[in-house]
């Protein structure tokens, strides 16, 4: 839990649409903002991933809606976005965590699977930011696009995501400078690796991640809960000067080397 060190009413009243907040650390998240005062909105392709965690919300921390969608469709995502507004009545803060991601050598990458998660990670970003503008101008609300470190080196077998995110970093620097005029903040947020996520399980076999491990200057992976706190952070109030900023929460370790040590 993420109310260890935030006033648990810190977001009263705002209203959260989290995408990918069914499971994993976008999902811890959706559930964080929710434990702080957050209404919260959550979105899956797959809507089976998405009622274990409403559940989970309503029977623990506060309100949670459910809504399937995915953010390689426009109409789709403007959809789950007027539905939100329709259970809600306005969104405050966008959560961009929608992402896909596997190990190819690029040599081996067809352009199907690069294109698939460019689609999901930088044109679903743009999607859903674009959707949820006219509602984020009236509430001067916020964007935290989730990003990560992978292409602050280079990652090998990762190109496809290395240059969706340098996209999704780009996106978040752009629309800060943009949007700041309607009073819209747009920051990121750069996990490194994360311990029991699915991403760190499908991208580093178990007989490296101690190894791994004991490269990061902190000594450890990071925890879900540490993405919680950031993000708590970053759609408050207290930070309502920071914009533009991708806020990398990785222990030090992409500046150790690639993302694999």
């Amino acid at each position: 839990m993420s109310n260890d060190f935030f006033n648990e009413n810190i977001l009263q009243g705002k209203v959260a649409f989290v995408t990918g907040g069914g499971t994993g650390i976008t999902g811890g998240v959706a559930r964080a903002l929710a434990e702080h005062g957050a209404k919260v909105a959550i979105t899956s392709r797959k809507p089976e991933n998405l009622e274990p965690m409403k559940q989970l919300i309503e029977e623990n921390v506060g309100e949670c809606f459910a809504v399937a969608a995915d953010v390689r469709d426009f109409e789709a995502v403007t959809n789950a976005i007027n539905k939100t507004v329709e259970h809600f009545g306005k969104i405050d803060i966008v959560i961009n965590g929608a992402a896909g991601n596997f190990l190819c050598k690029p040599e081996e990458l067809s352009p199907n699977g690069f294109g698939t998660v460019i689609d999901i990670d930088t044109k679903g970003t743009f999607n859903v930011c674009r959707a949820a503008f006219g509602e984020l101008k009236k509430s001067q609300g916020q964007i935290l696009n989730i990003s990560a470190t992978l292409h602050y080196t280079a990652t090998q077998m990762q190109i496809h995501v290395s240059a969706a995110k340098a996209g999704v970093d780009a996106m978040t620097r752009n629309l800060a400078v943009e949007w700041g005029k309607y009073g819209i903040r747009v920051n990121g947020i750069a996990p490194g690796p994360i311990e029991d996520t699915e991403g760190l399980k499908r991208l580093l076999p178990e007989p490296l991640k101690e190894k791994l491990a004991k490269k990061i200057p902190l000594q450890r992976f990071g925890r879900i809960k540490d993405i919680e706190n950031a993000a708590v952070f970053l759609c408050s109030d207290a930070a309502s000067y920071i914009s533009g900023v991708t806020l990398v929460v990785d222990g030090g370790h992409w500046l150790t080397g690639t993302a694999f040590g």
